[in-house]
């Protein structure tokens, strides 16, 4: 099999080769379509929610049993350090058994009737079915855990999912894969699909599809979404900005470590990574001097050395914008207080910017890379009205002790979540999850895109005796 139908999965930190895989062809493609929708459009095919639960349960313990290997196979071939990696091991297999879990929440609920004489003699009730066949896009940052919200939910709202990991990181999914199958998993219902971006499209436009979820640029997640078939739904998570409001009196020494973890977290490739922090002028300075304390004291390197912090970008392509971007800013009148220089072709130093001026593209796109922007304010509403002025919404952050002020900074932030005293990055995989505007359309978290994939179905009955 030639180069061109292989991908060759490489690590970040060294570009060595890790595996190469083959490319599925146009009609492998269609096999596996046809599959899915063939699973869905014979009732007597579809998995009882006691065995989708019993199924779920298996996984979650496969998956216990292979900790250490999965950590190692997604700290490999995604570059996130490997104390990272390991806690998102442990969040997948919780967000499995949320999963099970939550089978029994999808329920209906009763219509009134008889509230009109035409409505009489009626009873209704609504269920929630299972909304057919999705299709799942996948991003490298989150190799397993994203595998698992775009997978393991779809199968729990009993329905057949095609996935296509994201081609830098896809021996994740393929591990899971086959923990999938060890579980007892019934073949169809979940199948991986490693394609080119021209079978991708093919496979999310088809009419089959009823349902598409997708993590990636907004460019390509919104072109995808112009060419949907008619009715299907879809969510998009695309990237954010997460701008953080310090009020003069927040508790530094509770935020600045949150912070710093928030920026660099991950090299700072995660969608509500801390990228804009607006801080009071009268604190301002003290506070970027010390995130940049911190950010200096960070180990850069291999991702698999258990005492890694911040492992490398994606891509050396990554790197050189990263840098561009970063040289910009300082022509522009940034100081930089820490880092902004690459380490390798593969790393970049942890790097913080003060007062980047609002033209540079640290300031007006989303970085995705190792670099937080620190900017003074004298006035919160003006920081806000910044923080708001990018197309990007996603998560944000306000740190104070003044309850008042927490709130109204809450509801003046144009953000589906705002975190108080805790920085941009946090997430629990129950709570609901999702950019807004430019930053994406409809919502993840295990519980929600559980209920996106169903609609609702309403029975109403018919009787002279009711």
């Amino acid at each position: 099999m030639s180069d061109k139908k292989n991908i060759k999965v490489t690590s970040p930190y060294d570009n060595s080769l890790i595996k190469e895989l083959p490319l599925m062809s146009q009609e492998e493609l269609e096999n596996a379509i046809s599959k899915a929708h063939n699973l869905f459009s014979d009732r007597s095919k579809w998995i009882p929610a006691h065995k989708r639960i019993d199924i779920l349960e298996k996984v979650r313990h496969l998956m216990q049993d292979k900790i250490e290997e999965l950590t190692n196979t997604a700290a490999g071939e995604g570059g996130k350090p490997y104390q990272d990696s390991k806690v998102e091991v442990l969040r997948a297999i919780n967000g499995v058994k949320i999963a099970a879990e939550e089978i029994g929440r999808l329920s209906g609920q009763q219509i009134p009737m008889g509230l009109t004489e035409a409505t009489s003699n009626r009873l209704a009730f609504t269920t929630r079915e299972p909304i057919g066949v999705v299709a799942s896009l996948s991003a490298f940052n989150h190799p397993l855990n994203l595998i698992v919200h775009q997978t393991i939910t779809a199968f729990a709202a009993g329905c057949p999912v095609i996935v296509k990991p994201a081609s830098n990181t896809p021996l994740s999914c393929e591990a899971f894969m086959e923990i999938l199958q060890d579980a007892g998993v019934p073949e169809g219902w979940i199948q991986m699909v490693l394609i080119d971006n021209e079978l991708a499209e093919k496979l999310v436009t088809d009419k089959r599809v009823n349902y598409l979820s997708f993590i990636g640029s907004a460019k390509i997640g919104w072109m995808l979404k112009s060419k949907l078939a008619p009715g299907t739904r879809c969510a998009l998570e695309h990237g954010g900005a997460a701008p953080v409001i310090v009020e003069p009196d927040a508790e530094l020494d509770e935020m600045i470590p949150g912070l710093v973890k928030g920026g660099f977290y991950h090299a700072g490739q995660v969608c509500v990574s801390v990228q804009k922090v607006f801080v009071h002028e009268s604190i301002a300075r003290d506070v970027a001097e010390k995130i940049a304390e911190k950010a200096k004291k960070l180990k850069v390197g291999h991702p698999l050395e258990k005492d890694t912090e911040v492992g490398p970008l994606i891509r050396t392509g990554e790197v050189d914008r990263v840098e561009e971007w970063v040289n910009e800013a300082e022509k522009n009148g940034a100081e930089i207080l820490c880092g902004g220089k690459r380490i390798s072709d593969t790393c970049y130093e942890p790097t913080v910017l003060w007062n980047p001026s609002a033209e540079s593209k640290v300031s007006k796109e989303e970085i995705f890379g190792p670099v937080v922007c620190v900017y003074s304010y004298s006035d919160r509403d003006e920081a806000i009205n910044l923080a708001n002025s990018l197309e990007y919404h996603f998560q944000a952050a306000v740190f104070t002790k003044d309850v008042n002020i927490a709130l109204d900074t809450v509801q003046k932030l144009n953000a589906t979540a705002v975190m108080v005293n805790d920085h941009t990055a946090f997430r629990a995989d129950w709570m609901p999850f999702g950019g807004r505007d430019a930053s994406g359309e409809g919502l993840g978290g295990i519980p929600y895109s559980m209920h996106e994939m169903t609609r609702t179905k309403l029975m109403v009955f018919k009787s002279k005796l009711l």
